[in-house]
């Protein structure tokens, strides 16, 4: 992880989450899992930020566990949902988490605060702990050109999607889009594999 982004979520975590939660509810991702996850499938949420979406997975049919490398954001996260499971995580490690343990993956929008050289071992590793035959989300904003940083120091790297698709080389790919998200209104982009069995 950026150092200076998981410092700027640990220190302001709770405004970021009070800012995530007053976001209308992304109903086209929820559509989206809806459509690819395996119903009733273990899921784990990789950048679970403030739990959002772990709350939404849990009450939907979908057993999900959150993890993050921001103690703030989890610290939010486990105020908010007491009942829901929350671990410290970092990408690319993903050191406590063992390889073919879940069935579905979500990664929403957290590709982008990594350094470039992490990019790609991340995605291998979320590969990698997703069972044969699970699905995998992952999305990210979209930086051209150069990699910047906002106001708070968070890193928007861009993100080379050729390399991507190439850790899915022998896989499904389910969705393979740009588009403007309806919950923060910023243009991701948007990839669901199906790992090969």
């Amino acid at each position: 992880m950026d150092h200076p982004t998981l410092a700027a979520y640990d220190r302001e975590a709770a405004a970021f989450a009070a800012d995530w939660h007053a976001q209308p509810a992304p109903a086209d991702l929820h559509a989206i899992i809806r459509r690819c996850f395996v119903s009733g499938g273990r899921t784990a949420d990789i950048g679970c930020g403030s739990g959002r979406e772990v709350g939404w997975l849990n009450a939907n049919g979908y057993p999900a566990e959150g993890f993050d490398a921001s103690e703030g954001l989890l610290a939010e996260a486990r105020t908010r949902y007491p009942n829901a499971s929350f671990t410290h995580a970092e990408l690319p490690a993903l050191a406590s988490i063992a390889d073919a343990s879940f069935d579905n993956l979500l990664c929403e929008t957290v590709l982008m605060h990594l350094d470039r050289s992490d990019v790609v071992p991340s995605v291998r590793r979320m590969r990698a702990i997703t069972k044969p035959g699970g699905v995998l989300y992952l999305s990210w904003r979209v930086t051209e050109q150069a990699d910047q940083r906002d106001g708070h120091g968070r890193l928007y790297a861009v993100v080379d999607l050729a390399t991507i698709r190439a850790v899915f080389a022998g896989d499904t790919t389910l969705l393979d889009k740009q588009v403007v998200s309806k919950s923060s209104g910023k243009i991701i982009h948007r990839m669901v594999v199906k790992k090969a069995g």
